[in-house]
């Protein structure tokens, strides 16, 4: 296994928030989570898929709700509730009592400053690997946008844990549908923000399902991104270039219009260009995620692909965490592999968020 230092794990998560597309949760919670575990000079260690046992239990905890409702201020029928801390270690624990058995590692939920924070925190906390691999390769909006939705393996049982301390077993359960609309209330009566840990599995079952190496890709692009800030370099450009990736837009917000609906956040973000894109508009649609983006409201790149957003520091941008007047450079990176398949797009292609287009990988789209 490979030993992960501080400053790995800040490089890590860096990534992470990359390519969490403007969602997957505000890097600075992130680091807030860790705090503990910065101090204490924990480090984290990174397994292979092939170091993961057959036989060996993993599970995947994340945070569920709206990225914006994190650390917000709780309408006064909640504030008045009790707190607990780690409801994260919570779900771990209570899910492990569930099954019947230790976990071995965890995994991401998805690629994110702070839901991937999640694992990390329980991988030091409790000494156990984090395994190279992710269900998502990026962020994604709904539960049931994950390789492990595609390959047929059940989200349940899962725990559930509020910020109040409320511990809900989830057993049976119909379809990942139905999961996402029943985790999704707890969650919307619960502050907008809950825990969750889910998806018990074998390492077999795990090996089989998710995007492999989806830890060491993130940490390579928040080294680039690093290397770039410390030599003055364009980050978005270099982050592009090395990452089979391009450039898609670079201007300054002019609007952001959005709301908390259904437990998501809705909006579109509008940019004036500048530089060699002066003249121009672009727009980029949001449901939690970047969606799809439109230049001249022509439609430009959708789903799977990554809009990733980076401002004028090389750092990047979650929705809705930026006003009007800041730069953005839009790039675009290539969506894993098992999104573009025909089950794929069904369930994260643009006609799923009502987008009347198929998709076209952005290195193809202007080929025609």
């Amino acid at each position: 296994m490979i030993e992960l230092n501080k400053q790995d794990m800040i490089d890590l998560l860096y990534g992470c928030a990359v390519l969490g597309t403007g969602g997957g949760g505000k890097i600075e919670h992130g680091f807030a989570l860790m705090k503990e575990d910065f101090e204490q000079g924990r480090t984290l260690k990174l397994a292979s898929l092939e170091e993961i046992p057959d036989d060996a239990y993993i599970t995947i905890p994340y945070g569920c709700g709206a990225p914006a409702a994190v650390g917000a201020p709780l309408p006064p029928d909640l504030a008045k509730l009790p707190k607990v801390d780690s409801p994260t270690v919570t779900a771990f624990q209570e899910l492990e009592k569930e099954i019947g058995h230790r976990f071995f590692a965890v995994s991401s939920a998805e690629l994110g400053g702070m839901n991937t924070a999640e694992a990390l925190h329980i991988a030091c906390l409790l000494g156990i690997p984090l395994a190279d691999g992710d269900p998502a390769g990026r962020s994604v909006p709904e539960l049931s946008q994950s390789t492990f939705f595609m390959k047929g393996l059940r989200s349940d049982p899962m725990a559930v844990v509020t910020k109040f301390g409320e511990v809900m077993i989830l057993r049976d359960m119909i379809d990942d549908f139905r999961i996402e609309t029943l985790v999704r209330s707890i969650s919307i009566v619960s502050g907008d923000d809950i825990s969750v840990c889910d998806h018990p599995m074998t390492g077999k079952q795990y090996r089989e399902a998710i995007v492999p190496g989806a830890i060491s890709y993130a940490l390579k692009i928040g080294r680039i991104l690093r290397h770039a800030k410390e030599n003055a370099r364009d980050a978005a450009a270099d982050i592009a270039a090395e990452m089979q990736g391009e450039v898609l837009f670079r201007g300054t917000v002019t609007d952001m219009p959005w709301e908390i609906r259904d437990g998501f956040q809705f909006g579109d973000i509008h940019l004036a260009g500048s530089g060699t894109y002066a003249g121009e508009q672009y727009r980029i649609t949001f449901k939690n995620e970047n969606i799809a983006s439109y230049r001249n409201e022509k439609l430009d790149v959708t789903v799977p692909d990554l809009i990733c957003m980076i401002d004028k520091n090389g750092d990047p941008m979650t929705t809705p965490d930026f006003g009007i007047g800041e730069e953005m450079n839009v790039i675009v990176l290539p969506a894993p592999e098992i999104w573009k398949c025909e089950k794929g797009l069904e369930i994260f292609g643009p006609r799923h968020f009502g987008i009347d287009a198929d998709y076209v990988p952005f290195s193809e789209r202007k080929q025609g």
